[in-house]
């Protein structure tokens, strides 16, 4: 056999050699990646799907909020003045509000399904700071400032910000141990 064919025989074998094992190495490394993003059993990914549904019911409640105390606040703002449109506006807010607390407690109630009791007081709390809103803020009233009216939605936005960051906790761990 010619030195020369022996060689370029020696160098194709090396090649594909080389190029079945990085194949081999490449086909392990994403099937251990696929196994291991994939092992979550179907109990977490419902636990999983139960925050993202309170996260989700949370958001709805937290829109509604943001369009009452930005209607109340107006209202506050311009008094007698304030046009009537606005102020059924208003009150077709304030209802849409008092309905989404329904979903509200079926969020707190899953989450102590879930047997999350701290989150659920969180939300509980969450809830009672924008009840609380409501109740001291609404159309026209001449006794309250917008500094007052600021200061309580930032109440709200407080009690908002720690039940997220216990939400976030608890989903980054079940993430996590997955």
């Amino acid at each position: 056999m010619d030195t020369a064919i022996f060689i370029e025989l020696l160098d194709t074998s090396l090649k594909v050699a080389l190029g079945a094992m990085i194949a081999g190495l490449a086909g392990w490394w994403v099937m251990r990646r696929n196994a291991v993003v994939g092992s979550r059993s179907p109990k977490e990914n419902r636990r999983l799907s139960h925050l993202e549904d309170v996260s989700a019911q949370v958001g709805r409640l937290t829109h509604t909020f943001a369009k009452y105390s930005s209607l109340a606040a107006e209202s506050i703002q311009f008094g007698e003045r304030w046009p009537k449109e606005r102020k059924q506006e208003l009150e077709s807010i304030s209802a849409d509000l008092v309905n989404e607390f329904k979903g509200l407690a079926e969020a707190e109630s899953k989450l102590l399904m879930l047997g999350e009791k701290n989150l659920e007081r969180s939300l509980r709390l969450y809830g009672s700071q924008i009840a609380l809103f409501r109740k001291q803020v609404y159309a026209s009233r001449p006794d309250i400032s917008l500094e007052q009216v600021a200061g309580l939605k930032q109440e709200v936005s407080r009690a908002r910000e720690k039940f997220y960051d216990l939400l976030s906790r608890k989903y980054d761990r079940l993430l996590a141990s997955a």
